[in-house]
């Protein structure tokens, strides 16, 4: 068996193995050209973020829904890099919005340099997963658009906020769908596309990986109360510190106080104050872990994962589907 992680897939089939990972590493040479210019500063910062790694999950379920047609046609590995270049420019812009001074454990490109570059530096990216994409054909043009204005939409939904009159948790459930379910969804879909799989095999991959990028998003959001940094990379509560809503916290406001509960109560309070004091943050961090509204999120998180996998009933039995299902399983550990 082999474990390909950081995501806890479980591969038990040889070939498989062998297949996705000639993929990667061709996916990886073709990331590296295809950052390159001939304008040295360019090929620097448009470098930046890809050296400072990354986990490459959309390029590995691209490569796993290649598999339900023929994983070694030629327009594979290039539309693996169309998308995970399009995430790693997303992630230049993300970081200028944010105000982000660390990316993947480095500097951040708008720290290193300014947010006219890093945002310049995500143009690019984009441009030159448009030239890749272009040689694709019309029909992945078309996929890429589709998601790409999803993921957009989404980016512009956060940034709004729900309004006074809308629902949080309903809002932020949106707002996955487009920034994160979208992209992940279309690796799926133009993978198998590019293999030339079964129409309704396509539909079915594009469904799945959209539920389960979601899914991943919310463990994320468990993970973030309830580890204690070495599954997520993340300093616990990093999102709570920051004020970010999560799942946790959103269904926790949407559930009713316990007026015999002190620990609720005082949880609330500190929900609406600045957690930026190390005291009040560890505080919050120990009632939201004892709070009922975390296992109500490891719940819905484990819900999108199931549904998830109810998806891939319909597809064939073969080892590709094993590992995607070995994905919903991966949800259900990061959870627990």
């Amino acid at each position: 068996m082999t474990v390909v992680e950081p995501f806890g897939l479980s591969v038990q089939d040889r070939d498989l193995t062998r297949d996705v990972q000639a993929g990667l590493d061709a996916v990886e040479a073709a990331l590296t050209a295809a950052v390159k210019s001939d304008v040295p500063f360019i090929t620097v910062t448009a470098s930046h973020l890809l050296q400072a790694g990354g986990k490459r999950f959309r390029p590995l379920l691209l490569l796993l829904a290649a598999q339900f047609g023929d994983s070694g046609a030629p327009g594979v590995v290039p539309a693996a890099v169309v998308v995970e270049l399009t995430h790693l420019a997303t992630l230049y812009h993300d970081d200028v919005m944010d105000e982000a001074p660390v990316r993947r454990g480095a500097e951040s490109a708008n720290s290193r340099w300014d947010n006219s570059v890093a945002i310049l530096t995500g143009d690019f990216l984009f441009s030159r997963a448009s030239q890749v994409l272009a040689d694709l054909g019309p029909e992945a043009v078309r996929m890429q658009a589709e998601a790409f204005e999803r993921l957009v939409t989404g980016q512009i939904m956060e940034t709004r906020g729900p309004g006074p009159e809308g629902d949080p948790l309903q809002h932020y459930l949106d707002v996955l769908e487009g920034k994160t379910g979208s992209l992940i969804a279309v690796s799926c879909r133009i993978g198998a596309q590019m293999a030339g799989a079964e129409p309704w095999q396509v539909d079915t991959l594009g469904e799945f990986g959209e539920r389960i990028g979601i899914a991943f998003q919310l463990a994320d959001d468990v993970l973030d109360i309830a580890s204690d940094g070495h599954e997520s990379g993340k300093t616990p509560g990093t999102d709570l510190r920051e004020g970010v809503p999560t799942l946790p916290t959103l269904l926790l406001q949407q559930m009713p106080a316990d007026p015999a509960d002190p620990d609720d109560a005082r949880l609330r309070e500190l929900l609406t104050q600045d957690l930026a004091d190390d005291g009040l943050h560890a505080e919050a961090l120990r009632l939201l872990r004892r709070h009922p509204a975390l296992e109500r999120a490891r719940r819905e998180t484990l819900r999108h994962a199931e549904e998830a996998r109810a998806l891939l009933a319909p597809l064939p039995d073969c080892a590709a589907k094993a590992a995607l299902e070995g994905l919903c399983d991966a949800v259900a550990i990061r959870t627990m």
